[in-house]
């Protein structure tokens, strides 16, 4: 099950980031992103081992590690899943060193399992674990939260809220962590990840790596020496450890410099809040004018809440708003400390998601807080000026044509779900693909011709195929198909697909093999021959995987209509357990492709018949490459050069003939 050799990926070389995070002597100052701002936080802290799978927002601070892992003496990978990226990390920790591991909010709902464990057993060399959100699920099917996973699982939560912080709290905490003995959450959230700000720098340590060793020699339960377990007879005393070292880090955050308060000493109106939101925040007061009304607390340390720091603020305040993304997650707490002590400072009114002040879902920004001050204080904002809101409109109006979700000019999945869908139609059963999340996630809307009839979490379009191929027995008879990428293969679908050939469920697997995790910028995966830092590894072979597992295993380029289609109903009609079917085209904007054409496509304007009957536009309006585009003015279709890569799809399906493929130029 291995391979080796010219992969995509294996001439990955390191990038220009690598000088930009060694580049600086401390104290001068840099424009880094903020998910570069914890990668070099991590350098200042001595990170030697970093582990993640790729998942915006979070996928640069890996990145970024991976290109300067060979000057740093650093261990870093792309790990199989967020689960194994968390373990990988932890055994560093165990045996001594500092450790990152690294994962967007959705991961930390697959590694929540170890977390659990990790969270009671403790950890040695310092561990943070950086959680990349994306409240408004700008790049994510949900904005699903990972603060409450602090709270559950009894760890420490840490959010920067600004870039400089992003830097300091990391380097920070590695520290907290090994003063505690335990790992700590660091939470970003897309604004802060993605956008960029000026860092002031710190000093790298030197190159001198410490030796690791996991000791385990010890007595049970001895936090530096004895066998790390979570066992039935351990779980009560490693409980009261947790306890105590929540207890600790409440203690150390009531005096922590990253909380911070600015205005009066008496608010009229307290506003607390956290991350990103301070920024919004502080420009909404500044909009209105309200400085001496308004304080504002900013909380670095957000579980446990510091409370007498919190007392103390709210003792002096009028009432008090709660601004954070996504849900009332810092307000519920907020709201616990104010009942214990409203007998010393009085009860308080507190504003925020609970009373919809603020909306509980998508992300916030300095309109939304200074329309929630306007209802709070009585404050009416200018309005934008009326010749400006015009002239916006007209521009609009006029403007660049409306763009729907769209795969890549010459993306292989436009050709694979063209196929599949294809496939179903002539099948005539009713059959339906179950989705999966990736790029082809647009299978589900116009642009993948809605094959795609759930979509939900990664693997889980081969989990609820195996669960719907079994329901023959209560009369489904529709094939069931699922899709994944290559990545997502190694990620989530093994064991459904184990599952699916344990039990013998009837189903078509279709591995989209696109050769990288390409949604998230081309990060490397268990079934490429090379690393997250450009070294050579052993590649798996997804196709023996299969096969080792019991599948029909069959392979097609889905740039080869026909033989595809060929393929794809062989392994529909094939109702004997599971059938798998590898299409396989690199993607569209990988590094080899970049640039060159396989072919020279071109469209034949006398045998286009554009809107007539037999075609209405086939090409560009069910099609919808975006390298096609419609020519009013002559009543055809025409290519896009600037966008067309060349892949010739398109002259396989065009009813007319019309566009033709010949050779590329050299």
């Amino acid at each position: 099950m291995i391979k080796s050799g010219g992969e995509s990926m294996a001439e990955k070389k390191p990038g220009a980031g690598t000088a930009k995070l060694l580049q600086g002597d401390p104290g001068e100052r840099l424009l880094l992103m903020g998910n570069e701002a914890i990668a070099r936080g991590a350098l200042e802290a001595g990170v030697r081992v970093v582990a993640g799978y790729p998942g915006t927002p979070s996928s640069e601070i890996v990145e970024r590690l991976a290109e300067v892992q060979r000057q740093r003496g650093l261990y870093v990978e792309w790990s199989a899943n967020e689960k194994v990226a968390l373990e990988v990390a932890a055994a560093g920790s165990f045996a001594g060193l500092r450790s990152l591991a690294v994962m967007k909010q959705v991961g930390v709902n697959v590694a929540s399992d170890f977390l659990l464990h990790l969270a009671a057993c403790g950890t040695r060399g310092g561990m943070v674990l950086a959680s990349c959100e994306d409240p408004g699920a700008l790049s994510s099917t949900n904005e699903g939260e990972s603060r409450f996973y602090a709270k559950y699982m009894e760890l420490p939560l840490i959010e920067p809220g600004d870039f400089q912080e992003a830097r300091e709290m990391t380097r920070w905490a590695f520290e907290l962590s090994e003063q505690l003995g335990g790992v700590v959450m660091l939470r970003s959230v897309t604004r802060l990840s993605h956008a960029s700000g000026d860092v002031v720098l710190g000093e790298l340590p030197g190159d001198d790596a410490p030796r690791a060793v996991y000791r385990c020699d010890g007595p049970p339960l001895d936090p530096l020496t004895g066998p790390v377990v979570t066992l039935p007879n351990t779980v009560l005393p490693q409980h009261v450890q947790t306890h105590e070292r929540l207890r600790r880090a409440a203690e150390i955050f009531e005096s922590s410099r990253f909380n911070t308060y600015d205005g009066p000493d008496r608010p009229e109106l307290l506003i607390v809040t956290s991350s990103v939101c301070t920024l919004y925040c502080r420009e909404a007061i500044h909009l209105l004018g309200v400085g001496g009304r308004v304080g504002l607390l900013k909380l670095g340390t957000t579980w446990p809440l510091p409370v007498r720091m919190v007392e103390s603020h709210l003792a002096g305040a009028g009432a008090v708003l709660v601004v954070e993304e996504v849900l009332p997650f810092l307000e519920d707490n907020l709201k616990v400390v104010a009942l214990d002590c409203a007998a010393r400072i009085g009860v308080k009114t507190i504003h925020g998601k609970r009373d919809g002040s603020l909306p509980a879902v998508g992300e916030l920004n300095p309109d939304r807080v200074a329309d929630a001050l306007e209802q709070l204080l009585g404050v009416v904002r200018e309005p934008v000026p009326t010749q400006y809101t015009t002239r916006a409109a007209e521009v609009a109006a006029a403007g660049a044509p409306l763009r729907s979700m769209n795969f890549c000019p010459g993306c292989p999945h436009r050709a694979s779900f063209w196929l599949l869908n294809r496939a179903l139609k002539l099948d005539h059963r009713g059959g339906f693909v179950c989705g999966d999340i990736g790029c082809y996630t647009m299978a589900a809307y116009p642009a993948g011709y809605q094959t795609a009839k759930t979509v939900h979490a990664m693997g889980s379009g081969a989990g609820l195929a195996s669960g719907f191929g079994k329901l023959g027995q209560f009369g489904l008879d529709q094939p069931v198909l699922a899709v994944c990428g290559d990545s997502t293969f190694f990620h989530a679908v093994l064991p459904a697909l184990a599952n699916a050939v344990h039990n013998r469920s009837p189903i078509t697997l279709v591995i989209l093999d696109n050769s990288g995790t390409a949604m998230t910028g081309f990060q490397t995966h268990p079934g490429l021959a090379v690393g997250a830092g450009g070294e050579p590894l052993p590649a798996i072979d997804i196709g023996a995987v299969c096969s080792g597992l019991g599948a029909r295993v069959r392979h097609a380029d889905p740039f080869d209509a026909a033989g595809t289609l060929t393929t794809l109903l062989e392994a529909i009609e094939d109702a004997d357990g599971v059938n798998v079917v590898i299409l396989r085209q690199a993607c569209a904007l990988c590094p080899e492709k970049k640039g060159r054409k396989a072919f020279a496509v071109r469209v034949r304007e006398a045998a286009c018949v554009g809107q007539d009957c037999g075609c209405d536009r086939l090409c560009t309006r069910v099609f919808r490459c975006p390298g096609l585009t419609w020519d009013a003015a002559t009543g055809t279709a025409r290519i896009d050069e600037a966008l067309c890569t060349g892949c010739g799809f398109c002259a396989g399906i065009c009813p007319a003939g019309a566009i033709e493929k010949g050779e590329a130029a050299a």
